[in-house]
């Protein structure tokens, strides 16, 4: 094939090959043998071989695409579908329309801010807190997060009501943590409702990641964890300045601790590697992946059909990237540590938590003379209950209707 035929053949384009393309301002991170490259301003980012991203950014430059096809057949000895190329542009929104103005690259609100957050006069303060809450910890037997903690009264709904209040601006501070520490790098966020099994989780979204240099992207993906930690700390303190003269623990402070158990149920949850938590998403960072959960869970599902002798149940290796492959071989036994740690998480806290209520709601129901208020509150938390239920049953539903048309995004949760 000749160069000429090169730029002839192939879809119909609507661009003139002898002219420059119009393209907005892009920006390329090499990462191995990829090369990602976007928009910052959209949040639109593709992954080219290195040598096709030299073309893009040839083009970006203002060579015609016709020109830009010469160049690349005398570098690499290659012809290219240029047209094919630029219809891929096209679609992500690379190209300029007629009427449409060069991308301006707005700056990034909250950048100071986010630099403010993580300076070193902040490390400080944040390692001073902990520092201070494990030795009041280890000085104070009753500080030590314990399901008990959660009955900071007798009464479920306040107790749920309570915690769930309180949860929707710690969740808040763990997410813009997040997208703080991305935006001192001048990356965009958005926030958005998620679920995770039978968690509703507050998503921030990130995309503007895969354009910074990898080494760049740990702290935002770990900032969520940082604030929990951070959180807890505070709690746990101020449920130690606050006792009562004789040393006992006050209302408040045992409201704190049983806030602060409930932000280490999150804190514990992010070892659910199967929900694709941040911890799965640090260590798919650090490894170089493009897929690796699902990577992962097709070589389980592998592993047990050999196991079971169901040779017409595998699915075909080849076809994966060649790093998920290799680190899903020891990564997949990760996924079933998750599934432990979910487990016993469950069965030593939730099941505790929930058995006492269960049992307290039941008997306020069936007991004879059991006090107004008591069965009032009884009647309420099992309200509440089937609500949490609905709005789990919508998430899944509405999930399950995204599923059909999702794209690739890069999430911290």
């Amino acid at each position: 094939m000749t160069d000429t035929e090169a730029v002839n053949d192939g879809p119909e384009t609507r661009h003139d090959p002898d002219r420059p393309l119009p393209l907005h301002p892009l920006v390329y991170l090499a990462d191995g043998e990829e090369v990602t490259v976007g928009r910052r301003d959209t949040d639109s980012y593709g992954i080219f071989p290195p040598d096709g991203a030299e073309l893009v950014r040839r083009l970006e430059q203002g060579v015609p695409p016709r020109e830009a096809a010469v160049w690349y057949a005398g570098t690499y000895h290659e012809s290219v579908d240029i047209d094919d190329l630029i219809a891929a542009l096209d679609e992500l929104g690379f190209i300029r329309s007629p009427d449409e103005a060069r991308a301006a690259g707005a700056p990034v609100r909250w950048r100071r801010l986010g630099s403010a957050v993580f300076s070193l006069p902040a490390w400080v303060c944040y390692a001073t807190l902990v520092g201070w809450a494990l030795i009041a910890m280890a000085r104070r037997p009753d500080l030590v997060p314990d399901y008990h903690n959660v009955f900071f009264t007798d009464y479920y709904t306040v107790i749920q009501a309570t915690l769930f209040v309180v949860a929707i601006p710690q969740l808040l501070l763990h997410e813009g943590f997040h997208a703080l520490a991305g935006r001192r790098l001048g990356l965009r966020s958005r926030l958005r409702v998620g679920r995770r099994f039978y968690f509703i989780v507050l998503e921030t979204s990130l995309d503007g990641l895969v354009a910074v240099d990898r080494r760049k992207r740990y702290l935002p993906i770990m900032a969520g964890m940082l604030a929990d930690v951070v959180v807890m700390a505070v709690l746990t303190i101020a449920a130690d300045l606050s006792r009562g003269p004789g040393g006992a623990l006050s209302f408040a402070g045992r409201f704190c601790l049983a806030f602060a158990f409930a932000v280490l149920l999150r804190i514990v949850w992010q070892f659910s590697f199967y929900l694709r938590t941040d911890l799965y998403v640090l260590i798919s960072t650090a490894l170089g992946c493009v897929d690796l959960h699902t990577t992962a869970a097709r070589l389980l599902r592998n592993r047990l059909n050999r196991l079971l002798g169901r040779s017409g149940r595998l699915i075909d290796e080849s076809d994966w990237h060649p790093v998920d492959r290799r680190v899903a071989r020891w990564y997949s036994w990760l996924i079933v540590i998750g599934y432990a740690v979910s487990l016993a998480a469950f069965l030593l806290a939730v099941v505790p938590i929930l058995y006492r209520m269960a049992t307290g709601v039941l008997s306020r129901f069936t007991q004879d003379g059991a006090a107004w208020p008591q069965v009032l509150d009884s009647a309420v938390f099992c309200g509440f209950v089937l609500l949490q239920l609905a709005v789990l049953a919508w998430l899944a539903a509405r999930d399950r209707y995204r599923d059909r048309e999702r794209r690739f995004d890069h999430v911290i949760t």
